[in-house]
Formats: structure tokens, C-alpha cells, sequence
């Protein structure tokens, strides 16, 4: 299922009437709470503005900085 800008107009719709049922990407979903809802909301928003930083199991890429020292100490 790929997400879509009106998935997430569709989720901030339902959270600002409080409504726990939402339609997006031709199927219904029910949600728990509103708290289940913005959870939902946060997932769409960040596959949408991170489709490209992701690795292949689907987390997001991490970067570490190697730290070392030398013989000398520095």
C-alpha cells in the first residue's frame, strides 16, 4: 500500500471532527482512540517526507561516526 498525501488529509480530517473511522486508499479503518489515530497520522507523515532514507528492512538509515584514538593518544 503506497501513501499518499490524502491518506494524511484524510487523518487529520478524522482527528480534528474526532471521528475513529477513516477511509483512505479505497478501504475503511477503525481506530481504537484518538491517541491510535495521531499515531497513525505521525506514521504517514514521516513515510511521506522520508521515502528515500529508509534501508531495506525498512528502518531508517543510521549513520555512526568511527571514534578512535591513536598510539599517541590523540
Amino acid at each position: 500500500m503506497a501513501l499518499s498525501q490524502s491518506d494524511l488529509d484524510a487523518l487529520d480530517r478524522a482527528i480534528a471532527t474526532g471521528e475513529l473511522e477513516v477511509e483512505y486508499d479505497g478501504m475503511r479503518r477503525r481506530y481504537r482512540s484518538i491517541g491510535e489515530l495521531m499515531q497513525a497520522r505521525a506514521h504517514v507523515a514521516s513515510v511521506l517526507s522520508g521515502a528515500g532514507s529508509q534501508n531495506a528492512a525498512g528502518r531508517p538509515a543510521v549513520f555512526y561516526r568511527p571514534t578512535f584514538t591513536t598510539a599517541r593518544g590523540d
